[in-house]
């Protein structure tokens, strides 16, 4: 089955999306990421047509007009602790971070699952789009991010500085 790759740019660097033959988005890395250096995967095709709404609905969010996304995902086999950590993900409003605890205990763990939790979050092969940037050090400090602090801050402050809008 044939999968796609892109690069859109943005204010993070050129953004590097991967999709399957369906045009689920399977991956979203930015520069630099840990993940980013095996991608694309041998035998992808590079075509910007599957990454139509993917683009459209990055471009709003950078131009602070959209607050959530609606792509349709499916990105690779994981565990199902990853499973639950991600959705979690999917669950932290717009504009609002919670700590790594926090996350563990809305997925009903704690106490040294917690590290398990942070792995989990920096297995997230869909940056930007399911918002692990949201999440923080227990006292709000600025804690790892595939992407790098730097953009980890400018995703946070492009949040915190715009009124939330409908997805729409």
């Amino acid at each position: 089955m044939t999968a796609y790759w892109t690069t859109h740019p943005g204010p993070l660097g050129d953004l590097l999306l991967t999709c399957d033959a369906t045009g689920a988005l399977t991956s979203l890395t930015v520069p630099g990421a840990p993940g980013a250096k095996g991608l694309p995967a041998p035998g992808t095709v590079r075509d910007d047509a599957p990454f139509a709404e993917a683009r459209r609905e990055l471009d709003a969010y950078f131009a602070g007009e959209r607050d959530r996304f609606t792509l349709r995902l499916a990105p690779p086999p994981a565990t199902d602790f990853r499973r639950r950590v991600w959705a979690a993900l999917d669950e932290i409003p717009y504009g609002t971070t919670v700590s790594y605890g926090q996350l563990a205990a809305a997925i009903g763990v704690g106490g040294p699952a917690v590290r398990a939790v942070g792995g989990a979050i920096g297995a997230n092969p869909l940056l930007i789009v399911r918002p692990c940037h949201r999440v923080v050090g227990a006292d709000g400090s600025l804690t790892g991010y595939a992407g790098g602090l730097e953009r980890k801050t400018w995703l946070l402050g492009l949040e915190r500085t715009r009124t939330t809008v409908p997805a729409g």
